[in-house]
């Protein structure tokens, strides 16, 4: 599949107080450029999500951002279009430090107060979990998607999806919980590239309708190790790409290298 001669034009933004890892060629430290970005995408996702009927004005902050607490701790791939604006957005939260259902930004979601499916879902996602540290791998959460009209037609959505699996081999592998709306197909290509829904005893979680959002959802679960054979060679082909894009980090990020120097006298 040939993914990457699209107009998008593609930028990473990761968690504001971490360094970005090695892998990455194209790092650039802006403080200024990095929380431009981020608001632009907030505004974004603000717009798409208040015109599908996701959200209400009065969720949105006075110059019409749509804010989630955890975006400064997640990673973000923000598609640009061709005079540079957002038009599209995806976040990975890495949860690496939780050990429990409760700990993670997942517990919010209206499955998990569900008097039927929370009490499993929550067990489901803890086994998840546990899996994950038997493997050794690190465990998060994907949501925060959005995509302008104009360009849903095209295969931004799916390479934001492709390009967010290609992320979890860079940062060593991950498993872990996305969570998608039935609307607008986007459940579908989570689906198409590999994700599974959460199974308990035996059976599968079903999709559930979120008040807050207005909408009927899905809770899916993804493994980096086994996406779908059919998308495995574009996102092989996406991580040598990935690495040349716009990492674009806050100042006040500790560089990797800055233990190394302790105790050396410059």
């Amino acid at each position: 599949m040939h993914l990457i001669s699209s107009q998008a034009q593609f930028v990473i933004l990761p968690p504001a107080r971490s360094a970005a890892p090695r892998a990455f060629k194209n790092i650039e430290a802006s403080t200024r450029r990095y929380d431009r970005m981020l608001a632009e995408m907030q505004r974004l996702r603000g717009l798409v999500y208040l015109r599908d009927g996701a959200i209400k004005a009065g969720d949105l902050t006075a110059d019409g951002r749509h804010k989630a607490a955890v975006d400064e701790r997640g990673w973000h791939i923000l598609a640009l279009d061709a005079d540079k604006h957002v038009s599209g957005c995806l976040r990975f939260l890495e949860e690496n430090g939780a050990s429990r259902f409760d700990e993670l930004f997942i517990r919010h979601a209206a499955l998990a107060q569900c008097p039927v499916w929370g009490t499993k879902f929550r067990s489901a996602v803890e086994t998840e979990m546990a899996r994950a540290r038997q493997k050794r791998m690190g465990f998060g959460e994907v949501g925060g998607w959005a995509t302008t009209e104009e360009r849903r037609g095209t295969m931004d959505p799916l390479r934001m999806v492709l390009a967010t699996c290609s992320l979890f081999r860079l940062l060593g592998g991950c498993t872990g919980v996305a969570t998608a709306t039935v609307r607008h197909g986007s459940s579908t290509i989570l689906r198409r590239i590999g994700l599974r829904p959460f199974a308990f005893d035996g059976a599968e979680l079903p999709p559930y309708y979120d008040p807050r959002y207005g909408c009927e959802m899905e809770a899916l679960r993804f493994d980096s190790d086994f996406p779908s054979p059919k998308y495995a060679n574009a996102i092989d082909e996406l991580m040598s790409w990935m690495k040349l894009l716009p990492v674009i980090c806050r100042e006040e990020r500790v560089p990797e290298w800055f233990g190394l120097l302790r105790g050396v006298d410059l």
